[in-house]
């Protein structure tokens, strides 16, 4: 459950934490690595708490989650409406970054679960060039079945430090979820389609877009089929404005 509960700011019946990202990393990330335990970190926008809503099973996973970040100005925007405002959205992607640079000047071991076997290629690789002190123990397309078991024993036994997982929403959450308990320690995130950024598939929105709370228009300014996303985040801005949950 999510290590410091008191302070979180609940929406929906999802924990938040409320602090800045890097408050996050110093006494979640960082802390975690000197002291090898386990983390497993959700980074949730309105189209997973949404999800959470429909999805009984995968509510109660995100809500087992040692840390829950708030990434989405949607998120932002119900807490301040109920009055318990958070403190900064933690993007996941920036998050990602912030883990990479940390791991590399503490030579940390990293394993890169997802996403096609081209981009997960071309991502890991680009990283090592940027980060030259990682540690890369593996990494594995995100075509998998999450009844693979044999894959998750792989990866558990080379015990990395950190596992980033990019199999997209719920998928990620599932797999951490059913087999973070055959690693000793190990930081565990979701991530997302951070792999096709690194990658170059992906242009990431200039910083102004960012800066403006912007990007998921920019986003959808290039990607126009992404529009539909926007469907279960209006209706998760209707219930906070309607119902203050």
């Amino acid at each position: 459950m999510l290590k410091d509960v008191k302070n979180a700011v609940k929406i929906m019946e999802i924990p938040f934490y409320n602090g800045t990202k890097k408050q996050f990393m110093s006494t979640v990330v960082e802390d975690s690595f000197q002291k090898k335990t386990k983390q497993f970190i959700v980074t949730a926008n309105p189209e997973i708490v949404m999800a959470t809503k429909n999805n009984e099973p995968y509510k109660q996973i995100v809500q087992s989650a040692t840390n829950i970040v708030p990434d989405g100005i949607g998120i932002l925007l119900a807490a301040k409406r109920k009055k318990t405002p958070l403190q900064e959205r933690i993007a996941g992607f920036d998050l990602f970054m912030d883990m990479l640079v940390y791991a590399n000047e503490n030579n940390a071991t990293c394993y890169f679960l997802g996403a096609t076997e081209e981009t997960n290629k071309k991502a890991v690789e680009n990283i090592q060039k940027q980060y030259p002190n990682i540690r890369i123990l593996g990494r594995h397309h995100g075509y998998i079945s999450l009844d693979d078991k044999e894959l998750a024993e792989e990866i558990s036994t080379l015990q990395p430090d950190f596992i980033f997982v990019a199999l997209g929403f719920p998928k990620q959450e599932e797999w951490i979820d059913s087999y973070s308990n055959l690693f000793q320690k190990g930081i565990f995130i979701g991530l997302g389609g951070s792999f096709d950024v690194l990658a170059g598939n992906v242009k990431r929105a200039p910083e102004i877009w960012i800066k403006l709370r912007l990007e998921w228009f920019y986003r959808i300014a290039l990607q126009p089929t992404r529009w539909k996303r926007l469907v279960p985040l209006a209706k998760f801005l209707g219930l906070t404005i309607i119902r203050k949950i």
